[in-house]
C-alpha cells in the first residue's frame, strides 16, 4: 500500500540531511533487533551512535555498520571510547581503528576524563581530516552549572576547530547539562547557544519527550535532537510533523510554554 499523502503536515528535510537530523543512542542492542528498528523507522533516523564502549566489545559490530549503511545511517562510536583511548595517549590507535571500520563519523567529547578546551580542539582538528565530527560541550556532572556565555564559546571553538556538529550535553537522563536537575530545558544556554551558531549546526540531547517537544515547538520540525532511543525514532517524527497533541496544538500558537517535567 502506499504511503498517505491526504495530511497537510510541516515541510520536512529529507535524507541526507545536514538539519532536522535525528541522533539515536543504541546502548548495545542485538542485531536482529536493530534490523527490525531500521526495517520500520530507518527513514527517520540519521546518525547512529554506538553509545560508550558497546563499539569496542561487539562482535556483530561489522554486520551492524553495513546494516546502518545500508539505510543511509552515519555510524559513530561514542565519545567516552575516543576520551579513554586519549587518557591513555592511543587516540591515533583508535582513529586508525574508527576508520578500519568504516565509521563515518566520530564524536569528540571531554566530559569523563580531564581534557582542557585546547586538547579537545586538537583532537576535533585530527578526527575532522577522516571523519565527519560531532563535538560534545557541556558538563555531565549534575554539579557542574555552566554559564550561557561559556556553553556559546564551546560551540565556536568546536566549530572552528572542524567539528559538523555540536551536540549539547543533556545525558541519556536528560538531568543535566542543558536541563535542570528536574528535567526542565535551560533556556538561557540553548538560546546563547543558538545565537552563537544558528540551531543547523547545533544537536540537542532530549532523551525524554517533553524535551523533544520543547525543541520542536520552539525551534520547529528541523531541529537536531540526540539521544533518542531507536525504538522511539518514529514517535518523534510523529512530533516532528505535528501528529500529536503536543506539537500539533502549538502549530499557530504564541510564545513556547515551559518544557513539561
Amino acid at each position: 500500500m502506499p504511503a498517505p499523502a491526504f495530511l497537510d503536515l510541516p515541510a520536512r528535510t529529507a535524507k541526507p540531511r545536514r538539519s532536522g537530523i535525528t541522533h539515536v543512542l543504541d546502548a548495545g542492542i542485538p542485531l536482529c533487533q536493530a534490523a527490525d528498528l531500521l526495517d520500520t523507522c530507518g527513514a527517520y533516523v540519521d546518525v547512529w551512535k554506538l553509545g560508550w564502549g558497546v563499539a569496542y566489545l561487539d562482535p556483530n559490530l561489522d554486520a551492524k555498520l553495513e546494516l546502518l549503511a545500508s539505510h543511509r545511517v552515519l555510524a559513530s562510536p561514542g565519545g567516552t571510547l575516543l576520551e579513554i583511548a586519549w587518557s591513555q595517549g592511543r587516540s591515533a590507535e583508535f582513529l586508525d581503528w574508527a576508520r578500519a571500520c568504516g565509521f563515518p563519523c566520530v564524536e569528540v567529547s571531554a566530559g569523563t576524563v580531564p581534557m582542557d578546551a585546547a586538547a579537545q580542539a586538537g583532537l576535533i582538528a585530527e578526527a575532522a581530516e577522516d571523519f565527519i565530527v560531532l563535538a560534545e560541550v557541556g558538563a555531565k556532572d549534575p554539579g557542574v552549572r555552566l554559564p550561557p556565555a561559556e556553553w556559546a564559546a564551546s560551540v565556536t571553538r568546536a566549530l572552528q576547530a572542524g567539528a559538523t556538529w555540536v551536540i549539547a550535553e543533556g545525558r541519556a537522563s536528560g538531568t543535566v547539562g542543558i536541563y535542570s536537575p528536574s528535567g526542565e530545558v535551560r533556556e538561557d544556554v540553548v538560546e546563547a547557544m543558538a545565537d552563537a551558531a544558528g540551531t543547523d549546526s547545533l544537536v540537542f540531547e532530549a532523551p525524554r519527550e517533553g524535551q523533544q517537544a520543547w525543541f520542536v515547538r520552539r525551534f520547529g520540525p528541523d531541529v537536531n535532537l540526540a539521544n533518542i532511543r531507536p525504538a522511539d525514532a518514529l514517535a518523534l517524527e510523529t512530533l516532528r510533523l505535528s501528529l500529536r497533541a503536543d506539537t500539533y496544538r502549538a502549530r499557530s500558537a504564541g510564545p513556547v510554554a515551559a518544557c513539561p517535567k
